[in-house]
């Protein structure tokens, strides 16, 4: 197992005019190839980052932007897109700070899936095993981490 905590890195999210023109031509820079190398490593990929404004963070939708790019995790044949990461699982673990029900009543746990789900990993060809949503999380007690933790256990 390697855990890549993108703040600990200082990871730079901005995906910026060079790294553009460089994935055009399938050159891109050296922070992102050592995480395009952790990627094709792995089997199993867990993304686990909070929901804040029904969405990404900046620094997880900068690395997407970065790494997860064209000719690496997708591309199109003929005008089709095909997702370059197959053969791969995913997991997401998200924490938000409204209750589930409210996040159901709204359609956003919906919306939630449909954006990340399909409109990112699935895109780029990995199979989701499955999508946790931890809720009320900004007022959680030890207790209901501790429940957290067991049924993050349970999938791996």
């Amino acid at each position: 197992m390697e855990i890549r905590d993108l703040n600990k890195l200082n990871f730079n999210p901005v995906l910026s005019l060079e790294d553009i023109a460089g994935q055009r031509i399938g050159k891109v820079s050296d922070d992102v190839k050592r995480e395009q190398d952790y990627v094709t490593w792995a089997d199993h990929i867990t993304f686990i980052y909070p929901i804040w404004w029904t969405g990404m963070p900046a620094i997880m939708k900068g690395y997407i932007d970065r790494v997860f790019s064209y000719g690496f995790a997708y591309r199109y044949d003929e005008g089709v897109q095909k997702g370059l990461l197959a053969g791969k699982l995913t997991t997401i673990i998200n924490t938000h700070g409204k209750s589930k029900e409210e996040y159901e009543n709204s359609g956003m746990n919906k919306a939630l899936s449909l954006t990340s789900d399909t409109g990112v990993f699935i895109y780029c060809g990995l199979k989701i095993n499955r999508h946790l949503f931890f809720d009320k999380a900004d007022r959680a007690s030890p207790e209901t981490i501790e429940n957290w933790k067991q049924q993050i256990g349970n999938f791996y």
